[in-house]
């Protein structure tokens, strides 16, 4: 079934400047990085699937120099203007901080180029620096609240990255502006896999898709489980399609960082198998139209 990636990244470490592919001390969980410290380009993309029928994609913000956000849409629009990458990324999800004075003027920059989609500002926060990756509790500052609740207006998604015990905060905001279109990240990384935890996260998943205007996204699940197999990703799958509806829910590769775990093909045959029981509708949906419709490519 033709699909839509609806998460991937692409780097050039020769041409742009990616600080957190220059960090050697950080440990994120991921067993051995390094292989990500090297450039990956839609070229690569195209060869990792390769026999796949892969259509359209979305490219998610990939931690650009942060003194110039703009510069990696910028970037993103040259490479996809290339014939050689096929029209690759059809959608631009790009990093803005909505935090920031400057907020405003950076949205501004971004929207000038057509494939802007969406913003990701990475809201993961947690005591374990493994798994920390925001430097503030931005779901309870109000300016950043604020802003976020302004995206809806320009016509831009917000992609959430959360755990599950921030999901709370993120039903609250999209309650609060039920005009913004939310898409949930790695279906809300259950990176701690004790029963409490498992319990808690699935009732976050629960909650948040009580909130018309959240969609899940299906992705990322190497970096919460190294050694993931079909069965093991199953009730993590199974559980957010059954809350969300295949309307709201689509796949993602989170390539090249889930590469580290697996195939490009290994990945989307096992998205494949585990929606058989599906009706074509339904996996038409997850495959590719809640993200055309989401992100409008």
């Amino acid at each position: 079934m033709a699909f839509v990636d609806s998460h991937h990244h692409l780097w050039d470490v020769e041409r742009n400047h990616y600080p957190w592919l220059r960090e050697t001390d950080h440990d994120r969980g991921w067993g051995d990085w390094s292989a990500l410290r090297k450039s990956y380009l839609a070229a690569d993309l195209l060869a990792d699937a390769a026999g796949l029928p892969l259509v359209k994609s979305v490219h998610v913000q990939a931690n650009f120099d942060p003194t110039d956000p703009v510069g990696e849409t910028r970037w993103l629009h040259e490479v996809a203007e290339d014939p050689a990458s096929r029209g690759l990324p059809h959608g631009v999800v790009a990093f803005a901080d909505l935090s920031a004075p400057d907020a405003e003027r950076v949205l501004d920059a971004h929207q000038e180029f057509p494939r802007m989609r969406g913003v990701r500002q990475v809201l993961n926060r947690h005591p374990d620096p493994k798994l920390n990756r925001a430097p503030a509790d931005y779901l309870a500052d109000p300016v950043w609240r604020r802003m976020a609740g302004r995206l809806a207006a320009r016509g831009l998604s917000f992609d959430a990255q959360v755990y599950h015990h921030q999901m709370a905060d993120l039903f609250e905001l999209a309650r609060l502006n039920p005009d913004l279109v939310i898409v949930l990240d790695h279906i809300g990384m259950p990176a701690e896999r004790d029963a409490e935890n498992i319990a808690a996260w699935r009732e976050g998943i629960a909650r948040l898709s009580d909130a018309p205007n959240i969609n899940v996204k299906l992705s990322g699940f190497g970096m919460v489980d190294l050694h993931w197999t079909e069965e093991s990703i199953r009730p993590f799958v199974l559980h957010c399609i059954d809350r969300f509806g295949p309307e709201r829910a689509m796949f993602g590769s989170n390539f090249p960082v889930d590469r580290l775990m697996s195939d490009y093909r290994r990945l989307w045959r096992a998205y494949d198998t585990l929606t058989a029981d599906f009706s074509d509708d339904e996996r038409r949906m997850m495959f590719s139209e809640t993200a055309e419709r989401v992100y409008r490519v």
